[in-house]
């Protein structure tokens, strides 16, 4: 497949309500909950089991979620950390006698460990989101039936979600090689052997049975009884440890979002395990570079090299803050705060690192420290409703069809996200028992000073979430691009460098500022003097085309453009990413 995107895509308007998502038929089955009478996060649920069914690589029932509801009532932002943790018979210790060839020399898992996987949270997510935030209108039977009847009578596969799946073909074979062809059907329909090509009409019915059973008995019909034998019965088969008990004892985290406001305008991430606070780390200290002349903000060019350079530079710092700070607080302080993090005199320390004229060294660079720190691959949807809601949601299984683990009774695949864990006993993300990991995928949502709804946005992509979570904030706050725009707009992407050591030593996650240097990977479509001008400053860097734009991840964005008052009528605007399969669709 050729990612060159020669098409164009208006924004999309509607005074009912948006999905917007990276499937046309999964945004089809949110817009039937919302005309059933559901609301955002009904709405946002259907959408998510449809994508688990005709975008396997990316997310499923064996993957993890979070969510941003903007309750229009109460004008506040509320948040759900609905990932699974380890299995609670786990240790470093175990792993190091048991299984000491699954640990690298940099202390990460190696990528066909079984001890990266961990509890599935999506369909607890779904079920805890619907009870506590959903219209109370539909019934999960109701959100269900349209990713139900599309599992058993069929669903067409769009093009880049049959490109994601045919690079995960090797994979899936290596890792389920005692199945037959038959088994394999369900992950490679295509004779057990090979992935969809782009319009083949798609089925499991094994996953529709499995989304049967959680319509009818909630999360009980997924961690308890048939499914959660399935799971436990693939894991220990293959010496992991993640037990019956760990699955009945999964619990989602309702937790209060962290923001930064810039320009009058405020980010809301979810705290960590997840790493939306890099994009806060980021964006605060953009702010602080503003205030001090060090920048004018003002002054900036979309995308020339002062400002990329700026950007590049400040989420550098903010992923070195990542690898002592995003972690599973719950293992370190019953109730962290991350006001001291996120203040004006941290950022200021923080900005002594920055020079407009020169690049960070790595190697040098460390985390900040506070004081105090403490007191004591992937899909993305945003749905609005008619009464002023949003629900900003991403769900994932990690890398390709995550583990590549397949749960051959129910159809789908196990997520890795304990992939993201180390294996050094100094750090706070160290792998352990009944742990949350170090979680890529974050959800985002912005508010005005007074906290009225601006937008409700998100794009995927590992470690490239937060970086895209900047540049698309900015696009739109800054430089007054809308929602579709927003997303077009080319983009950057750090990553380790592939051909220079770790300097962390395993200390955080393997993001862009891990090695001892950065690659930064432009977008075509970025004027390539402006590449040349990073690279005299002395960036590392690779214009990425065709195929290689899909590590740019793929968003959507719906943004309130009326009805801030009782005598102004609601207005939605979306706009939906480019690189993807997706669309913005209007509720009428």
């Amino acid at each position: 497949m050729d990612f060159t995107y020669p098409s164009r895509r208006s924004v999309v308007y509607s005074a009912k309500g948006i999905v917007a998502s990276t499937q046309p038929l999964a945004n089809a089955a949110g817009i039937k909950v919302l005309e059933k009478g559901g609301n955002c996060v009904d709405a946002s649920v259907a959408v998510s089991a449809v994508l688990g069914l005709i975008e396997p690589a990316s997310t499923g029932i064996g993957g993890d979620c979070f969510g941003l509801f903007y309750s229009a009532a109460d004008k506040k932002v509320h948040g759900i950390n609905g990932t699974g943790r380890s299995a609670s018979a786990l240790s470093l210790e175990h792993i190091q006698q048991n299984a000491p060839q699954d640990i690298t020399p940099q202390f990460r898992l190696k990528e066909d460990s079984i001890f990266q996987v961990n509890v599935p949270g999506l369909v607890a997510g779904w079920c805890d989101a619907v009870e506590k935030w959903g219209s109370g209108k539909v019934s999960m039977a109701e959100i269900l039936a349209p990713a139900i009847d599309l599992a058993e009578e069929g669903a067409p596969v769009s093009s880049v979600s049959s490109y994601m799946w045919k690079k995960s073909e090797s994979k899936l074979k290596s890792r389920n090689a005692g199945l037959t062809k038959e088994e394999l059907l369900p992950i490679l329909p295509d004779g057990g052997e090979h992935g969809p090509q782009p319009g083949t009409l798609y089925k499991n019915p094994k996953l529709a049975r499995a989304f049967r059973l959680v319509a009818e008995h909630g999360k009980e019909g997924y961690y308890a009884g048939e499914i959660a034998e399935a799971i436990v019965h693939e894991i220990s088969s293959r010496g992991g440890l993640v037990s019956l008990e760990d699955l009945s004892n999964h619990t989602s985290t309702f937790v209060d979002p962290i923001g930064i406001e810039l320009l009058g305008k405020k980010l809301w991430e979810i705290p960590p395990s997840g790493s939306g606070i890099v994009a806060l780390l980021s964006l605060g200290l953009i702010k602080e570079l503003d205030r001090q002349g060090k920048t004018t903000l003002n002054g900036l060019k979309h995308n020339s090299v002062e400002y990329l350079h700026l950007v590049i530079e400040t989420i550098k710092l903010a992923f070195k803050d990542s690898d002592e700070y995003v972690n599973d607080p719950a293992k370190f302080a019953a109730e962290p705060s991350f006001d001291s993090l996120l203040s004006a005199e941290y950022f200021q320390s923080r900005a002594e690192h920055y020079s407009s004229s020169s690049i960070i060294d790595n190697s040098v660079i460390r985390h900040g420290v506070p004081n105090p720190m403490f007191k004591s691959d992937t899909v993305y949807q945003t749905v609005t409703d008619k009464d002023g809601n949003a629900f900003s949601f991403i769900n994932s299984v990690y890398r390709g069809f995550g583990s590549g683990y397949l749960v051959k009774d129910f159809g789908f695949c196990l997520q890795d996200r304990g992939g993201n864990f180390n294996c050094n006993p100094q750090s706070k993300n160290c792998i352990a028992g009944n742990k949350r990991s170090y979680h890529t995928i974050i959800p985002g949502m912005i508010t005005s000073a007074n906290e009225e709804l601006y937008a409700a946005y998100g794009i995927m992509g590992g470690f490239n979430q937060p970086q895209a979570h900047v540049q698309v904030f900015l696009n739109m706050v800054l430089f007054g691009f809308d929602p579709q725009k927003a997303l077009d707009a080319p983009r950057i992407s750090l990553a380790a460098h592939p051909n220079h050591v770790h300097t962390d030593l395993g200390l955080g996650a393997d993001g862009p500022a891990s090695n001892a240097v950065t690659l930064i990977n432009a977008e075509d479509g970025i004027d390539l003097e402006v590449v040349a001008g990073l690279e005299k400053l002395g960036h590392v860097v690779h214009v990425a085309k065709g195929n290689s734009r899909s590590l740019f991840g793929r968003g959507q964005i719906v943004k309130k453009e009326s009805g801030f008052s009782k005598d102004e009528p609601l207005v939605w605007s979306g706009g939906s990413d480019m690189r993807g399969d997706g669309a913005a669709v209007a509720l009428i």
